[in-house]
């Protein structure tokens, strides 16, 4: 249940000029259907859907369609890591190949758990044999990353791993833990923080409920809208940008890290670690996204989609989702904020419509 603007220490006219923005965005056509979530200081204050999940079958959007998140995904997969760093699993030093020996081959021997965080691993690249129908086999996924060859030197090259990133990730986590990375995540954090809303590969049953990509008048990836509206990579567990989930779940994931991994009672990371995971590790030119970034554990600090030009905060962290949507959280803020839409735009366009709506919702925080 929401709480009241003044509960949360929120200005109630600021959220207002949020739902207004919510909605010309809507009415104006930036893309046909959209949902957005608050949290303060670990209470719900907004909650919004609207447009239409399906412009074809005119669905609307409710509270609880659920979205395909693309890299937003990276957020709640760097999380499981995070959590078993806590727990003395490993170092965040260590050589992947310390805890997954296959991966040494091609002259990954050096590439550290830390390089994959930063998307400094050296290989970028979506292998090409990888393509959308063998993402439901794991092994075949596996196999590739070990198989993969360096296009940079571990540690001297920040380029972004749009794929690879999370199979590495999720690998990493099943070695070291015992158990794949969808059920980590259920058991570690979704159960625990009874957020419903959130899914490493859904089930068939819930298809209906996943709004359908639209490609924009400006999309310069229509491949991808299309790849992504099929229900088979809705299934398969893709650790690096196939997450589906309402934005009220993202946001409640957030809300637990902008209370420094505790909410309603429940912890799931202590303050120092959430301190640590989120405070700058690697900064400079990203080499497969051309542009300047600032990265955390597995983690994007001050995002230029997370706020107005020139108001970037490096205290805000979070992750977007390639042409769609964006989380973020703050700690000294105590704001959590998910922004899902089911338009498909380029950056160009996509950047200014994050931003804006973001900036609004950090200028109602009293």
């Amino acid at each position: 249940m929401l709480v009241s603007a003044e509960t949360a220490h929120m200005d109630p006219k600021g959220l207002s000029r949020v739902e207004e923005l919510f909605n010309w965005q809507l009415e104006s056509g930036t893309h046909p259907g959209a949902a957005l979530a608050v949290y303060r200081h670990g209470l719900p204050v907004l909650d919004l859907s609207g447009g239409l999940a399906d412009r074809e079958s005119l669905t609307p959007v409710t509270k609880d369609t659920m979205f395909v998140l693309f890299s937003s995904t990276k957020a709640v997969t760097s999380a499981c890591l995070h959590i078993l760093w806590e727990r003395g699993k490993f170092n965040w030093d260590d050589k992947v190949a310390s805890h997954w020996p296959g991966f040494a081959q091609k002259g990954k021997e050096d590439v550290t758990i830390k390089h994959v965080m930063t998307h400094e691993s050296g290989f970028p690249d979506t292998p090409s044999h990888m393509t959308w129908d063998r993402w439901h086999d794991w092994d075949a996924a596996v196999e590739a990353m070990e198989q993969i060859p360096l296009d940079y030197k571990p540690g001297k090259v920040i380029a972004y791993h749009p794929r690879n990133f999370g199979w590495v990730v999720g690998e990493l986590v099943h070695r070291i833990d015992g158990r794949p990375i969808d059920q980590f995540v259920r058991e570690e954090i979704t159960g625990p923080h009874q957020i419903e809303g959130f899914h490493l590969g859904i089930h068939p049953s819930m298809e209906t409920r996943v709004a359908k990509l639209h490609a924009m008048e400006d999309c310069d990836r229509t491949s991808q809208v299309t790849i992504y509206n099929r229900p088979e990579v809705h299934t398969a567990v893709l650790p690096a940008g196939g997450g589906i989930a309402t934005a009220r779940g993202l946001a409640r994931f957030y809300a637990m890290m902008a209370c420094s991994g505790t909410l309603d009672g429940v912890t799931t990371l202590t303050c120092e670690t959430v301190a640590a995971v989120t405070a700058l590790q690697s900064e400079g030119l990203d080499h497969s996204l051309d542009r300047y970034v600032k990265r955390s554990m597995g983690l994007s600090l001050a995002d230029p989609r997370s706020a107005a030009s020139g108001s970037e905060d490096i205290q805000t962290f979070g992750h977007a989702g390639s042409g769609t949507s964006i989380g973020w959280a703050n700690r000294y803020s105590g704001l959590a904020f998910a922004y899902l839409t089911n338009g498909f735009r380029a950056e160009s366009s996509n950047t200014p419509r994050l931003a804006a709506i973001s900036q609004a919702v950090v200028d109602a925080a009293l």
